[in-house]
Parts: structure tokens; sequence; C-alpha cells
């Protein structure tokens, strides 16, 4: 039996890419500029035993599914699939090919897959989940992030601006809309790298404390802020947002870490923010959200689930303007970033790949193709309108109801 045919099947003719199999059958054009290539069958043995995305996935992490040529030409067939699922048909020609029932095998998932265990949200599950997708090596992130180690959107003037300036024009947005002055006191939840407090201290001349839950950021951004010769005003704790006590603050920034908490909890988050914020200061919440109508948390057999954020969960920018005034912040301003997202993705997927080689010697060949696979896929969904990015800003009033916010912002 020869593949062609089930593929034909499955993605239809006239396709942007051309589809090789290991029985040397073929679909497509032999020379276009992009092949997807089956090269064993133990990939339909995934697909097969766990229908459809995640078996995918872990046929292409697993190098039993590969790309040769650009990742953005074979992310065109997605709407030929948009819900990975194979047909009855399909499925009983793969089976087929694979000798029947009595011959399939469900293969050992990838090492790069995770599945957590324990209370959902703990502070130790919660752990879990930002060492499997942060702790990862420092020098792989410095390999996709570019200089400014900055993971989350930039912003662009205009989109032939490099990387390393978009990452500083989304840091100083976020500093004139938190109204950061000399002498201010900053918390950025999710500290990451250091980036933001870097920035605030060094062009505002805040004091900046940084708190993340990955030994690994904590311990390079301590270096960089000693590399800077900010120790004095900046610093970076190991721990978690939720034990912060030491209060008030001016302002909070929370720049991409907010997929990390659960619906269950965001009432908890930003009632323990505004615990953290004085009288007329501001919370800056910079997250990833769903559109309207679609659920918050990512599907529990998804790629990104097991493979890059798990037990991420995005919310609707509407619930997250509630919660935030529920929580005691009167809302004044709210800007969605998602074009800014898409291209700011494709920059990353941009620097992976023209630095492949080092980026697998560093963390293997699996995790570099997850991280392809996941950023360059992010940023169609971003391009397409079905993933947004928001900061919302909120403000504390003082007891004349005066929050301190100019009668015309200017943000930008």
């Amino acid at each position: 039996m020869s593949l062609a045919p089930v593929i034909e099947k499955v993605l239809g003719n006239e396709l942007p890419v051309a589809v090789d199999a290991y029985d040397g059958s073929h679909v497509g054009d032999r020379d276009a500029e992009t092949h997807l290539v089956i090269k064993s069958p133990d990939a339909l043995q995934r697909i097969v035993t766990s229908p459809g995305e995640l078996g995918m996935a872990r046929a292409y992490v697993a190098g039993e599914l590969d790309i040769e040529g650009s990742i953005w030409d074979l992310l065109a067939l997605r709407d030929r699939m948009p819900d990975m699922k194979l047909g009855s048909d399909v499925f009983g020609d793969i089976l087929r090919e694979l000798g029947g029932v009595r011959h399939l095998r469900r293969l050992a998932p990838p090492p790069e897959e995770v599945v957590l265990h324990g209370r959902r949200h703990s502070k130790a599950r919660d752990a879990k989940a930002i060492s499997h997708h942060y702790d990862v090596s420092n020098a792989f992130y410095r390999i996709v992030l570019g200089p400014s180690l900055t993971y989350s959107c930039a912003v662009f003037r205009d989109p032939s601006e490099t990387l390393e300036q978009a990452q500083a024009n989304k840091y100083e947005l976020i500093c004139r809309k938190l109204g950061l002055q000399p002498g201010m006191r900053l918390l950025d939840v999710g500290c990451g790298w250091g980036g933001m407090i870097l920035h605030a201290a060094q062009h505002h001349g805040v004091e900046a404390v940084g708190v993340t839950i990955s030994r690994r950021q904590a311990e390079l951004a301590e270096k960089r802020i000693a590399e800077a010769g900010l120790s004095s005003k900046v610093s970076v704790r190991l721990q978690d947002y939720r034990d912060v006590t030491d209060g008030p603050f001016d302002a909070v920034s929370s720049i991409g870490m907010f997929e990390h908490v659960g619906e269950g909890r965001l009432a908890e988050y930003f009632a323990h923010l505004r615990e953290l914020v004085g009288d007329r200061g501001r919370l800056l919440n910079h997250g990833i959200s769903r559109p309207y109508g679609q659920g918050t948390r990512l599907p529990r057999r998804s790629f990104v689930n097991r493979y890059v954020f798990p037990d991420g969960e995005l919310h609707e920018v509407g619930k997250v303007v509630s919660h935030v005034q529920a929580a005691g912040f009167e809302v004044r301003h709210v800007e969605d970033l998602r074009e800014h997202y898409a291209i700011t993705l494709h920059r990353w997927v941009d620097n992976l790949e023209a630095n492949w080689s080092d980026a697998v010697a560093e963390v293997g060949e699996g995790r570099a193709r997850v991280w392809r696979l996941y950023m360059a896929a992010s940023s169609i969904n971003f391009e397409a309108g079905r993933t947004q990015i928001h900061q919302v800003l909120g403000a504390v009033d003082d007891d004349t109801g005066d929050a301190g916010m100019p009668l015309r912002p200017t943000f930008q």
C-alpha cells in the first residue's frame, strides 16, 4: 500500500508543500521549497494511538516527522486540518499500512513531554510547571530571545525595528503607564531575567524588586544587575508572588507571568497585588488572552499543555478587567498588542533557526523542535486573532479620590 492516497485524503491536492514518505511515495511538487517528511512508521503509530494534535506533535518532537524548509509553509496546512482530527476511513487506511490492530504499539512519549501531578496551581505544582519551561538553559534563551533576554511581547513602532529596540519600547511603555519617577518602589512579578527592573532603574531611577520561581532566571538576573552596577537599587528574589509581604510599592508590573495564574486563583492574585500597592499606586498586568467565548484552560492533551506551558490558562480580557476592579483597582487603560506579538514570535523563530546547531547543542534536538513549533504556531495564531494579549492598567485612588492620573495620558 502507498501512503500517497492517504495523505491526499487528509490534506487534499495542490499542497503548498511536498510530502515525502518512508515508503518512497510522494505527494505535491517535488521541487517545492518545503517538504514534510514522514520518516518512520512510528509516526503513524503515534498518530493512531494518540489521535489529534498530541500524536502529531509527539511524532515531530521525536523526529519521526520532519520539516525540510520553512515551518511557515508547513503551518499553512493548518486550515486544511483545523481540529487536527482524522476521519475513520483514514484511520482504517493507516491501520492497514501498519499491519492491523495486532501490530499497534503505544510508544513512550518523547522525554520533553510532561504531565504534572498534585493540586493544580498549588505553589509546589506551579514551581514544577515554571521549572519545566524556564529552567531549560539560559544560553538557549539568549539564542532565541537575543541580548535583551526578554520573554514577552515587544512593541514595534514599525516592523523594521530591531527586536532589541522593540523590547526597550515595551519596557518604556510600561514604565510610562505606571508613571514611574525617581525614588519610587517597583515590584515586578515574574521578573524573568530582570529586563523590566533593569530598565526601570536605569531610565526612571526607581528602586526595584523582582520575584521569580525559576532558579536559573534568578541566578542570571542577579549577575546582570551586578554587571550594570545596580545592586544597591535592584534586587531579585527566588520567591513566589504569594509570599511577597513587604509592601507598599508605588507600582507593580506583571509581564508575561499571568498565563500561569489559574482561573481559580484570579481573585487571590489581584487581591494580593492590591495589598502590596499603596495609595495612588498602579498595577500593569500584561498577559496573553483568549477571545470571548473560548475556554480558559489549555486542553489537557494539547501540544502546548504537554510540552510548553503545563497548566497554562488564558483569560478573556473582560474577566480580567472585572477581577482587577473587584480587587480595588480602577481600570484606567486597556491595550491589545496581538499584532506586536506575532512579529515578536516571528523574530524569535528567526533567531532559533539561524542558530539551530548551537540551540540543539545546548538543549537537544527534541526541545529545540518544541520551541520552533510552538513559537511559529503562536505567531500565526496572534496574527489571525485566535490569540490576544492585553495590557490592563489599574490605579488606586487616595482618600480624596485622586489616582494621580493625567487628564490626557500619552503613553506612546
